[in-house]
């Protein structure tokens, strides 16, 4: 949980601009909802599609007997971070700039699936999501750490170049290197949090289901929302909002991009999401001047690579390989 950036020096672009404010709400809006139309057109699943389904289950390592519920286990996370909300709205301390206290509901996505599995395997199951969180020997090609390492800090520079180009008086970057390892430590120990429960738990079902990029959108827009309230009480405007949530799916689908590419690895989706919020309290000054709608956009056009192109001439995009015999 992450990404709420501020402006310490001038006032949010998104707020100072109200010219055209329902175009540039509607927008990302539509680029983020149209996905599960098209998704629910698929929802009737002939024979030969829950064949392939029940083979993925399998590859994936899902229990046929107890198959896991997304819709639960979203469930009980909401609930889980109710009262984090709830603490967060009676005090406007914030841990970083746009972090408030509910951030610390980082912890609900690991619990919601601890408790889950709980249910269906016992203290075993739990042991084995928890050593999931360092499953770097999953990554057998290592050349996958590059893009988990360096996209982010590569579309963090792209978005500042294009911010100054479009004339924005952006200040040079401050990073120094003791705070960057000190962040980097944080947001990696929070991101394990998380990412033990949206990779680790939530989006192989979600892949089985409506596959991975029908469940990507539909993980992404999930996590999307679970950072609503946290945005609305720092004063972030539905515009921005707007934005940021279509980068936020976007690096959702990237994700799970190098997910399915480093054999399921946990471990490199916790190394991605902390590079995420790491770049962004970097950018350039304690996440300053940071514009959802430039970075939203870039993630965007990263995600079509991703899926497209790197599909095309790979034939490994997004989608897990999965033999028919």
């Amino acid at each position: 949980m992450g990404r709420g950036g501020s402006r310490p020096h001038a006032a949010p672009l998104l707020h100072a601009r109200r010219h055209g404010q329902v175009t540039i709400t509607f927008l990302p809006t539509l680029a983020v909802t149209l996905p599960l139309l098209v998704i629910r057109l698929r929802l009737n699943v002939s024979p030969s599609r829950f064949t392939v389904r029940m083979r993925k289950n399998k590859q994936l390592g899902l229990n046929e007997a107890q198959p896991r519920s997304p819709l639960k286990y979203f469930g009980l996370t909401l609930a889980l971070t109710i009262p984090f909300w709830v603490a967060g709205a009676l005090t406007h301390f914030q841990f970083l700039p746009g972090l408030p206290v509910s951030t610390l509901a980082l912890v609900c996505p690991l619990v919601a699936a601890s408790i889950l599995i709980y249910r269906e395997s016992g203290l075993e199951g739990v042991a084995t999501l928890l050593k999931r969180a360092f499953d770097f020997r999953r990554v057998t090609a290592k050349i996958w750490y590059v893009p988990a390492i360096l996209l982010m800090p590569g579309i963090m520079a792209v978005s500042y170049v294009a911010m100054r180009s479009m004339g924005e008086p952006l200040p040079a970057p401050q990073i120094s290197i003791t705070t960057t390892l000190v962040l980097f430590a944080v947001f990696f120990v929070s991101a394990i949090g998380e990412e033990l429960g949206w990779s680790g738990y939530a989006i192989d079902p979600l892949q089985a289901r409506f596959g991975a990029l029908g469940g990507a959108l539909l993980l992404g827009i999930v996590w999307a929302m679970w950072h609503f309230i946290p945005l609305l009480s720092v004063q972030r405007a539905p515009a921005w909002i707007a934005w940021w949530s279509l980068g936020t799916v976007a690096s959702r689908v990237i994700i799970t991009w190098l997910y399915n590419n480093t054999g399921r690895s946990v471990f490199i989706a916790v190394i991605f999401q902390a590079m995420i919020n790491l770049t962004w309290q970097l950018f350039p000054i304690n996440g300053s001047y940071y514009d959802p709608r430039v970075t939203g956009l870039i993630y965007a056009a990263v995600a079509i690579v991703a899926v497209v192109v790197w599909g095309q001439k790979n034939g490994c995009g997004l989608e897990l390989k999965v033999k028919i015999q």
